[in-house]
């Protein structure tokens, strides 16, 4: 507290003991008196009325406390909602594109995935349709040296393949898009 704040305090209390002096001066307390009144008389004067006093200064101290606790939290509420919350929002925003690109990503893998499984599917059946049994034959054959077999070797009715329409890399991922270091060596 300033000076000029110590001195107002001891002029309110030098009056607060002065009217305690006048009130206790009286013999009868009148009907109409207050309670704070009849409170300060059965006060005894001196020491129990510094307690008081001091109890009443300790409350303002805390008193002045609390509101600059109210105050910091006021203005970390003001900061937070400032600046804080605008910042999170923009990352928020940020982090939704991310989510629609990984999104987009995972439907890309699982086309792929269904592209590779229908691709594996058609090598099977093909190796099925193409035994093996017969290339092995042929190889036996060759090894044993009969120069006839050799030489006659007549393929059986080739299959043509045609290759399905499946997905283009370069219609998902352009090649200005894909940087070099991603680029197959």
């Amino acid at each position: 507290m300033s000076a000029g704040g110590g001195r107002e305090e001891e002029e309110r209390a030098a009056a607060a003991a002065a009217m305690l002096q006048l009130l206790r001066e009286q013999a009868e307390p009148p009907a109409e008196e207050s309670g704070a009144q009849r409170f300060a008389l059965c006060l005894p004067p001196g020491e129990e009325v510094k307690e008081v006093e001091e109890t009443i200064e300790e409350m303002l101290i805390r008193l002045d406390e609390f509101c600059g606790v109210t105050d910091v939290i006021r203005s970390d509420t003001s900061q937070i909602l400032d600046e804080t919350i605008p910042l999170i929002k923009a990352k928020v925003v940020e982090m939704n594109d991310i989510y629609a690109k990984v999104d987009k990503l995972e439907a890309f893998v699982k086309m792929v995935g269904r592209h590779v499984s229908f691709l594996e599917e058609q090598v099977l059946q093909a190796e099925g349709n193409h035994s093996t049994v017969s290339h092995a034959v042929r190889k036996l054959l060759q090894s044993a040296a009969i120069p006839s077999f050799k030489n006659k070797h007549t393929p059986s009715a080739q299959h043509t393949y045609d290759l399905p329409k499946l997905y283009r890399t370069e219609d998902y991922f352009p090649r200005n898009y894909v940087g070099t270091k991603y680029q197959s060596h």
